[in-house]
């Protein structure tokens, strides 16, 4: 799930369960299931997701949240 992201992550070298607990201030468990589609992603969070991580970037919340 969240191939897209994952990628992304990985790609700026940071470990993407670790980039979702920074940019949503929760806790790793949290943090895997939103990344393992156990456990959705508000478009907030979404947002949030990409203000920290990813605002110099181009891409759309349609690519980086992808099922």
């Amino acid at each position: 799930m969240l191939n897209n992201l994952k990628s992304e992550y990985t790609r700026k070298g940071i470990e993407p369960y670790k980039g979702i607990m920074n940019a949503l201030d929760c806790s790793e468990k949290t943090a895997k299931k939103k990344l393992n589609g156990q456990k959705e992603i508000t478009l907030l969070e979404a947002l949030a997701i990409m203000q920290t991580d990813f605002k110099d970037n181009t891409f759309s919340i349609e690519y980086l949240f992808k099922e």
